[in-house]
């Protein structure tokens, strides 16, 4: 699978995420495009992250933080999904990371709310703006 980020290292616009789906991966891949010199987020900690979401299957963005207005979203870390909570654990402020989500760490065979179907892997391009 190919991801490939147009604002790549520009944590001040939105990431403009693509997706060419090949092999998809059976867990959660992780990759750094910023490196954060900040806090390093815990499982246990709230959040303050920007990011878009991708279905992997079409590359279509199903949420973004971007599009609503660019305001971070501030979250409990063990209150989402299993690719959110490991993918942003270990993540240090200012960084920016994609994470390749299979359905087992997403919304599994139920999907979510009409937008993400069942057993869809989902690709995330978060950029950490805070710990609490």
């Amino acid at each position: 699978m190919a991801v490939t980020v147009e604002n790549a290292d520009d944590l001040t616009r939105a990431p403009g995420a693509s997706v060419t789906p090949d092999t998809l991966p059976n867990d959660l891949d992780i990759t750094d495009l910023v490196l954060g010199g900040g806090a390093e987020a815990s499982h246990r900690d709230t959040v303050q992250v920007q990011y878009e979401g991708r279905l992997v299957s079409n590359s279509s963005e199903f949420d973004s933080s971007w599009s609503r207005g660019g305001t971070p979203v501030e979250f409990p870390l063990g209150q989402v999904i299993d690719g959110f909570k490991l993918g942003i654990s270990g993540m240090r402020e200012g960084g920016r990371r994609i994470l390749v989500v299979p359905p087992h760490q997403g919304y599994g065979p139920q999907g979510a709310g009409g937008v993400i179907p069942g057993n869809a892997h989902l690709v995330f391009v978060v950029d950490l703006v805070k710990v609490n």
